[in-house]
């Protein structure tokens, strides 16, 4: 059999933690942040997990994670 092909987009954004889990960046903090609170940027730089729900989707896209 082949080797199967990593989507590198999903690739940039994913990682594994230690137990297994998938971790990604948190959106909105990109640009228009005058009108955002302290608070919610700071809360914004903290990686947190994929759901569940989407868990199975993100590991076809990283056969390899």
């Amino acid at each position: 059999m082949p080797k199967i092909k990593t989507r590198r987009g999903a690739a940039k954004r994913f990682r594994m933690t230690g137990s297994g889990k998938i971790r990604r960046g948190r959106a909105f903090r990109r640009h228009i942040l005058t009108k955002k609170s302290g608070k919610r940027k700071r809360q914004l730089r903290r990686a947190t997990l994929v759901a569940s729900a989407d868990e199975a989707h993100i590991r076809e896209l990283l056969p390899y994670l």
